[in-house]
């Protein structure tokens, strides 16, 4: 009976594994969404997508309004 549970646990042991989960947390970055663009805004294409500039940063237009794009 002894030799039958050494067995058991021995193989039990073989089928599980020592290694720890590992979790990446990313910090949260802070979202800028306007509703609305200035009047006086320029369409821009890059890499075949439609931005929108003005005063030197970039948009994306998303389902809130407008989404800032960093690079």
């Amino acid at each position: 009976m002894k030799k039958y549970l050494v067995l058991i646990v021995l193989i039990s042991f073989a089928f599980t594994s020592c290694a720890s989960r590992v979790v990446r947390t990313r910090t949260a970055e802070k979202v800028v969404i306007v509703k609305t663009l200035p009047k006086n805004h320029r369409v821009v294409y890059v890499n075949g997508k439609r931005y929108y500039k003005w005063g030197g940063k970039r948009y994306r237009k998303s389902n809130g309004g407008y989404v800032v794009v960093t690079n």
